[in-house]
Parts: structure tokens; sequence; C-alpha cells
């Protein structure tokens, strides 16, 4: 079911919040070989950043990490989907997920929710092998399995990789986003990395809950999270030595990863994605 997809997405792709990925940017993380640009922050229904981002681009994928069903009503994001098809046949796919109870007052039963906004896409002729979810615990992976082309968790350390892979069966596409900082030093790089994972994920409870599942305690989820919270969802070091971590995904059983690089300053990525494309081995383009 999702050979071809797991060709396409190729091993690496670059996690970005929507707002903050221009046709530019595509264009350049295409060059440097990343197979997919992943759209984070809950892009819109319309799905016209996607639009946008293909058409600067001639192979790269394009994938939602995530529409939000709370946001988006499936019938639309079916339109914006068919639209993006015709146009781009075969470079999108669809990741939808419940969010946050946080951010959501009418937040309830976001399974069942998050089960019948798959049905009303299907049945607008969204493929199956074209709609991935943001899955965390054992039952959203299993409607991953069962209803669509398998999952792609955020905020997630190898053993959730491993864990994931066992509910998912072989045939499934497992996607993680991990957070990257290339800085060799281990005090400044942790410093970065849990100025993100603090705010919001730590004050947010489907990823705590997740995060205690995985045997991390509430020491480890106190202060803006310990040492060894902090290195489990954020790759550090030299480009050579987080291109091992992210690999390491793969090895316990990841299809591909969605790198989120992180910076002091949010400056130009680009330097830094090019950087780390070179230590993956990746084919990068002329152009």
């Amino acid at each position: 079911m999702t050979q071809q997809l797991r060709e396409r997405l190729g091993r690496f792709g670059i996690w970005r919040a929507a707002s903050q990925v221009t046709p530019d940017l595509a264009a350049r993380v295409e060059r440097l070989g990343y197979g997919t640009l992943w759209l984070g922050a809950s892009p819109a229904g319309d799905l016209e950043i996607a639009s946008d981002l293909l058409e600067a681009t001639s192979m790269l994928m394009v994938g939602t990490s995530i529409v939000n069903i709370w946001q988006d009503d499936a019938a639309t994001v079916a339109r914006s989907y068919a639209r993006i098809e015709a146009s781009h046949p075969g470079r999108f796919v669809l990741g939808v997920g419940a969010g946050h109870r946080e951010a959501v007052n009418e937040y309830a039963s976001p399974y069942e929710k998050l089960a019948t906004y798959v049905g009303r896409l299907q049945a607008d002729h969204v493929p199956a092998d074209r709609i991935v979810l943001a899955a965390l615990g054992p039952k959203v992976l299993a409607l991953a399995r069962d209803r669509t082309a398998g999952a792609i968790p955020y905020l997630v350390p190898l053993d959730h990789t491993r864990l994931a892979r066992k509910i998912l069966g072989p045939d499934r596409l497992l996607a993680p986003e991990h957070k990257v900082v290339l800085d060799p030093d281990p005090a400044s790089a942790r410093a970065v990395g849990r100025k993100r994972v603090q705010n919001p994920y730590l004050h947010l409870v489907n990823y705590t809950s997740n995060l205690r599942r995985l045997g991390f305690t509430d020491d480890d989820l106190a202060g803006g999270g310990s040492e060894r919270l902090i290195d489990a969802l954020v790759a550090r070091g030299r480009p050579d030595q987080v291109a091992a971590q992210l690999t390491a995904h793969l090895d316990a059983g990841a299809d591909h990863v969605g790198v989120q690089l992180l910076t002091e300053n949010d400056a130009d990525l680009v330097p830094g994605y090019a950087d780390l494309a070179s230590a993956l081995g990746l084919p990068q383009k002329a152009g």
C-alpha cells in the first residue's frame, strides 16, 4: 500500500511551520536533496500554501503536519486535495490530526472525531494511501494502520519509533518528526532545544501523556525538561553527529524523518539544512 509513497517521500524531509515556508525555501530544500517539505502548525484547509510550494518545485513532495480536524471540515479539505492532485499528481500527502485539547473549546472524543473525519475524506475520494495521521498513542496508531497509509508522530524519541513500528506492522508508513540543533556544545545546544520543547509542548497533555507512557517521569517533565528528556527529543552536535542520531530512527523502524532545525534566533536555516544534507548523503541537485 505505501511502498510508492515511501519512495517519493525519501528518507529525510524538512518540517517547518506553514507560516514560515515560502516557494523559494521549497525550491532550495529540493535542490539540497530533501524529499519532502512538511507544513506544520495547522495550515489552512484550502491548502493554497501547498499548491504554491508544488508550483515552485518539480519533484519535492509536500505534506501537511497537520490539517487540524477541528479547524477545517473534511469536505473542504477533500476539495483542496482534489485540486492539488489534478495539478500535481502524486506529490502531496495529507496529514491530519486532532491537535491538542488546550487549543480547542469543543475538544471532545478526539478519537471518534478523527475516525469520522478520515471516513468523510475517503467518502469524498481522498485515497487512504494518501492520508497519514498524527498518531502518538496505541489507539490512534492502530487507526492509522487500519484506515490510512500510516503515521507521522511529532515530538517522539526512538523508543516511540520502535513501539509505533510494532503497532503499525511492516506495511504502513512511519515518518516521525525530530528536532535538531547544529551545535557541538552540549549546554548551548540543550538550551536552544529546551526552549522549543518546553513551550508549548510540556504544557500540552497529549504530549506529556505520551512521554509518560514512554517512561519519562514528572521530574523529567519539570523545569523545562531534564537533560535526559531534551537529549531524547532534540538531536544535537556536529552535522555528522546529528545525521547519525536521525538515522537511528530509520534503524528503529521509521521510513522517513521530518527534520525540524532549531536555532537561537531563527536566522536563515538553509546553511544548516545544507550542512545536514551533506552529512546525510542526500543527492543534491544543480540549480
